[in-house]
This record gives C-alpha cells, structure tokens and sequence, in this order.
C-alpha cells in the first residue's frame, strides 16, 4: 500500500469519526430541546420578573389594577443584609450560616454512605437487583407530593408520641450508646458530637442517597475488568485496589455527585434558608424575597465553584485513545 493511499484511508477514517460525533451531537440536542423550550417560555421569563422585583417596590392598587414597580436600585439588598426584613427573630445572614453548616456535614456523609452502598451493590450477589431497586425506593417516595405528605405524618406521629415505623426510638437508643462508649474512649468530643449526628439523621442521609449511589454504581461498572486482573496477578490487596484503582477511576462520579449534592442540599423543601425566604416573601412582600434569592443563588454559585476548584485537582480521566 502506497503513502497516498494510506493518507486517503486515514482521512476517511477521521471524516466518518467526525461525522459520528456529529450525530451523536445532533442527537444530544435532540433530547434536551425540550427542556430549552421550556426554559425559555415558562422558566425564563420567572427569573427575569424575580430580578426586576428585587430592584423595585411593587404597590397594588385597591381596584385590582396592575401593580406599579418603582425602582428603589439596592435597598432591598440593604434591608435584607441588615436583618430589617427580620422573620422569627432570626436575619437572613444567621439563616445562611446554618444552612451552609448543614451542608458542610450532609455533603461528606451522603458521599461517602452513597459510594459505600455502590460499592457493597457492586458485588457479585444473589438478588443483587432487587437490593437495588430497594435503596432507590425511598428517592421515589421522596418525589412531588410524597415528600411533604411523609413529613406531615412524621410530625403527627411524633407529636402523638406514636412510633412511626422509622426506627426513631431505635436510633436514639443507639445514639445514646454510642456517646457513652465514644466518651470512654480517648477521641475528641468534636467527633462524638459528629457520629452522634450522623445516627440521628442516618434516616435522611439514605433518603437522599439514592441518585448518588446509581451514579456510583454507573462508574463502577464502566471499569474494565482487565484492570482488576492485572493488579489481583501483581498481589494488590482489596484495601490497595480500592485507594489505587477503584477511587481514582470513580473520581468523576464523586464531582458530579458533590455538585449534585450541593445543589440538592441548598434547593431542597427542609432546607433553612429556602424556608426562611419564603416566609420572609409572606411577610414583607416579593421584593425583599427576591433580593434575599438572588444573594443566595449567588452564594450557591460560589460555592459550587469552590467545590470543583478543589475537587477537579484531584480527579483522574483516563484517556481512550
């Protein structure tokens, strides 16, 4: 075969490699047009109204006219970070530090209880789908409408004194067992108060672990076995496997599930914040809320930044050529 020709196979190989990736694009588009769609009619227009509120006082009138907007520039801003806007004796600042010191121990305690169930499901088992199916259950029933129906029987039965069916009276039997032995033990009282917290809302943490485990799960098996044939001849243990093949190779996965995670964490119904602007919003009216919105949208955004920053120096891709 001459120089030309195997020029010209080269370069037809790369165009049909072209033309699949484009295809491949085009069929991508395909599948989120619908959600542009609706960004653009129906959400879009929301978020527009949402920041003109927040620069502007809106007044109704009694005959039920169209409100008027009178631009007021950051002085909801102001009266927000000022704590005027004040709900429950508590300020907007004070509600955003809770919320973001919920988040720095939910965001470990899914990832690392969702990885472990990856892992532990990945296993070669019987029933291994129906185990599965079963720690997916509870993302089902924690969808829409279920959510805050399960939360409104939760209160009732504990207001009622009633066991619930959760394993509350369980769990806090357990908490105090394991406080009373973790204080025996030379460890600081930090970490007590860190793995009591952890069995106190393990209930929670498996409830939002669910779309984190099937993403784990997704990246487990896209390991080729290959890799685990050659390091089992070399003599690695389970132990090094794990820290030099399994972690590196789902480092990705762990990316995607940290954002995921914090997006889920700050935009959930219980979450502090969210319900405070909401009351806030009830109380003093759309412009204040929206102010207090769009500076938490920004602190989210922030602090998604921060966390891929950090956690995109430590993440492997492996190269397919």
């Amino acid at each position: 075969m001459t120089t030309t020709q195997v020029k010209m196979k080269n370069t037809s190989k790369k165009k049909k490699i072209a033309s699949l990736d484009k295809r491949k694009a085009r069929g991508g588009w395909i599948f989120v047009l619908p959600f542009v769609i609706g960004f653009i009619l129906i959400y879009l227009p929301i978020v527009i109204d949402s920041l003109k509120y927040s620069f502007c006082t809106m007044e109704v009138s009694k005959g039920g006219e169209l409100p008027t907007f009178t631009f007021v520039g950051w002085a909801n801003y102001g009266d927000a970070l000022i704590g005027k806007a004040v709900s429950g004796n508590a300020s907007f600042i004070q509600k955003l530090i809770e919320g973001l010191s919920n988040m720095i121990f939910d965001i470990p305690m899914i990832l690392i209880f969702s990885l472990f169930m990856a892992v532990l499901l990945n296993q070669k088992m019987a029933g291994r789908a129906v185990f599965r199916a079963i720690f997916f259950v509870p993302v089902i029933l924690a969808t829409g409408l279920m959510e805050p129906l399960l939360a409104e029987g939760i209160e009732a039965a504990d207001s009622s004194g009633l066991d619930d069916g959760t394993g509350r009276e369980g769990a806090d039997s357990l908490t105090m067992v394991v406080e009373n032995m973790m204080s025996n033990m030379a460890v600081g009282q930090g970490l007590v108060d860190y793995v009591v917290t952890v069995i106190s809302n393990i209930a929670d943490i498996i409830n939002r672990s669910g779309v984190q485990m099937l993403i784990f799960l997704a990246g487990l098996q896209s390991i080729s076995p290959a890799i685990y044939e050659s390091v089992q001849i070399d003599g690695a243990t389970a132990w090094e496997t794990f820290w030099k093949i399994t972690l590196p190779m789902i480092s990705p996965m762990i990316l995607v599930n940290g954002v995921y995670t914090i997006i889920d964490s700050f935009t959930r119904e219980k979450n502090v914040v969210m319900s405070f602007i909401q009351s806030v919003s009830g109380e003093h009216g759309d412009a204040i809320g929206s102010a207090m919105s769009w500076m938490y949208f920004l602190v989210v955004v922030l602090i998604i930044a921060i966390v891929v920053g950090i956690m995109s120096a430590f993440v492997f891709y492996q190269k397919k050529d």
